[in-house]
């Protein structure tokens, strides 16, 4: 199977290569706007590609032939978002449609990724069939990009997370685990807040859970996350306990202590059922996830 990554330089890009180096009769399609940065992946197998260029899409496309296009590619901050919203809607709106319009060009089959930032976070953990109220602009750009691929003509199916976490060598994107760890061991005290709850999800995890979806073209809208539903400080605390830091630097706040441009649904997490049950998918527990991110941080 000829297998299409979108935004390969990022962590779920190299996540995914990773392990689909691993499974035989697979071939890689690696693709980033930049040039290549994935330790020990060859540049001679390696594409450039914008895909906010729809040009550069259906070249690429047409070229390579792939069976599946996994589009990790997006606009992620959602402050930067929020605050730059025509680049957030080319980078999450027309390159969504520039792919859709790939994979209709070619018979591909599409394995989008999405957020629970699409709901209002009035309640969770959600299933997939809970009705889509986003607050903020990142939320509704990707909202507006599952329209555009449920309403198409192609074979699809929509992977929602949340909480992505995980490393990746030359990868400065901090994540929770590394940045309470790395402030702790600083003696910076923290401020976390305690009125947000998520199912955080090991990169690991959001990678197999693609390939699930790849492997068989699967059809439809997957929850796939954790399963723990966690509030950043209860998160932090799992840090401290691993990691026997003081968790007295560690201080429980309340969100409308902080100001930030885009705002942030209170409660969502997934319910994964469907995953599992359809897909086999097993996400690790948090705490297996913070013991192999320390196995990772210590090769």
């Amino acid at each position: 199977m000829k297998i299409l990554i979108t935004g390969a330089n990022g962590l779920l890009g190299q996540k995914l290569i990773s392990l689909l180096q691993q499974k035989s009769g697979v071939e890689i399609i690696a693709t980033g706007r930049g040039e290549n940065r994935i330790l020990g992946y060859p540049d001679s197998e390696y594409h450039k590609l914008d895909v906010e260029n729809e040009k550069e899409v259906l070249d690429c496309f047409k070229k390579t032939n792939p069976e599946v296009v996994i589009h990790t590619a997006a606009m992620t901050h959602v402050d930067d978002c929020e605050l730059n919203q025509k680049d957030c809607y080319k980078a999450n709106v027309i390159a969504v449609q520039n792919v859709v319009n790939g994979c209709s060009a070619c018979g591909t089959h599409l394995v989008h990724l999405s957020t629970d930032f699409i709901f209002d976070g009035s309640h969770g953990p959600l299933t997939e069939d809970a009705e889509a109220n986003p607050i903020n602009y990142y939320g509704e750009s990707k909202l507006e990009a599952e329209q555009i691929i449920r309403t198409s003509d192609i074979s699809w199916s929509i992977a929602r997370t949340v909480l992505v976490y995980g490393i990746v060598k030359g990868l400065k994107r901090s994540n929770i685990i590394l940045w309470v760890k790395d402030s702790l061991e600083n003696n910076k005290p923290l401020n976390i807040v305690d009125d947000q709850w998520r199912t955080p999800t090991l990169a690991e995890d959001l990678a197999q859970g693609c390939y699930l979806l790849a492997k068989d073209r699967v059809q439809g809208i997957f929850n796939i996350s954790g399963e723990e539903l966690l509030t950043p400080y209860d998160m932090s605390l799992r840090v401290t306990e691993f990691f026997s830091l003081d968790k007295s630097l560690i201080s429980r706040a309340n969100s409308t202590t902080f100001t930030q441009p885009a705002k942030r649904p209170p409660k969502t997490g997934f319910i994964i059922d469907k995953a599992k049950e359809h897909l086999e998918y097993q996400p690790h527990s948090f705490d297996e996830g913070i013991a192999l991110i320390a196995s990772q941080i210590n090769q």
